[in-house]
């Protein structure tokens, strides 16, 4: 396993960092692992040297918390891993359990403290941009969060790029803490994060994580044109990917991908991710894992170096796409995936 300091900070993180939203309870989700399902991947991930894990608050309503939370505590020290969550999506039905205000910031890190078994969060990310906070109110919260040790790094998730400027220059202007890590959409069939959200972070010595490194399974190779077409549970009830990718555009890059990786003689997965962390800034994606050779060809994917003639082959069919990704809990999506 490689190490990578997490944007200009001295934490160091796995090349690599699990995302958890697949554990939890199956009521949830239907292609969500329960408990001892989802357990031995995140000891299996330790094992092969990740480091750095990622919830959040919304997934399986809190079950996925309590999940990572205990196998972690099981399976390795506390100082052996980073554990990052995320706060924003609603976690009940009141007006003020969802958002990024004072009040339910502060809510929502205990509670996610409490379900994760934890005396801090190593990196709390806004889930994404809220319209209806003040700016202000935010970060002057998550910077007194940092200040009471209950979080260690603050980031942010998809949003746009002149969002997150401000942000950061709001934060300089305050001398309040600054957001390190960017969970953005990026992957090889959506790459619209290149024109100024890498850029803006490269510039700024903000760590890249993307999420969705493998299109939610699209980049695998095993959907299919039809909706809900797919061999797996996720590629036939997960509505949130089909509002994301499918097009015929994605196919055609999907095509050239499974192409390039038979002549490899690698999965289209492991070759979607070593394209993925060839991209400059591109820190620690978000990988995940629900069948166990999946998270080890993930982690073999690390050794696979494309030469320059296969990256201009992977990338030659991509057309610019509308912005996806940036889903407030105001558009059902989400909620519906």
């Amino acid at each position: 396993m490689e190490y990578v300091t997490l944007g200009d900070t001295g934490l160091s993180v796995s090349r690599l960092c699990l995302g958890t939203m697949t554990y939890g309870t199956s009521t949830w989700r239907d292609w969500v692992l329960d408990e001892d399902e989802a357990r031995p991947f995140i000891e299996r991930a330790l094992d092969l040297g990740i480091n750095f894990f990622d919830t959040a608050d919304m997934y399986s309503a809190g079950v996925s918390e309590e999940v990572v939370g205990r196998a972690l505590r099981d399976y390795a020290d506390r100082e052996e891993y980073v554990l990052a969550t995320k706060a924003y999506f609603p976690t009940g039905d009141g007006p003020n359990q969802r958002g990024l205000s004072r009040k339910h910031l502060m809510e929502a890190v205990d509670d996610s403290l409490r379900r994760l078994g934890t005396d801090y969060i190593d990196l709390y990310y806004i889930h994404r941009w809220d319209d209806d906070t003040p700016l202000e109110e935010t970060l002057r919260t998550l910077h007194r969060l940092v200040g009471s040790g209950k979080v260690r790094y603050i980031g942010a998730s998809s949003m746009f790029a002149w969002q997150f400027a401000q942000a950061l220059y709001r934060a300089d202007a305050h001398d309040w803490t600054r957001f390190v890590a960017m969970q953005n959409h990026y992957n090889l069939v959506y790459r619209e994060e290149e024109r100024e959200m890498n850029p803006l972070c490269r510039e700024e010595g903000v760590a890249i994580c993307p999420w969705s490194p493998l299109a939610r399974g699209f980049l695998a190779g095993n959907r299919d044109r039809k909706p809900g077409g797919g061999e797996t549970a996720r590629a036939q009830t997960d509505a949130f990917a089909h509002d994301l990718y499918y097009r015929d555009d994605d196919f055609a890059v999907l095509d050239r991908l499974e192409e390039v990786a038979a002549d490899r003689g690698a999965s289209p997965a492991q070759v979607a991710l070593a394209w993925l962390l060839d991209q400059p800034g591109v820190t620690s994606p978000v990988i995940g894992a629900t069948e166990m050779y999946q998270l080890e060809e993930c982690v073999e994917a690390l050794e696979i170096d494309l030469t320059d003639e296969e990256i201009e082959a992977l990338e030659a069919p991509y057309v610019p796409h509308p912005v996806l990704g940036h889903t407030p809990y105001g558009i059902n999506a989400w909620e519906r995936s």
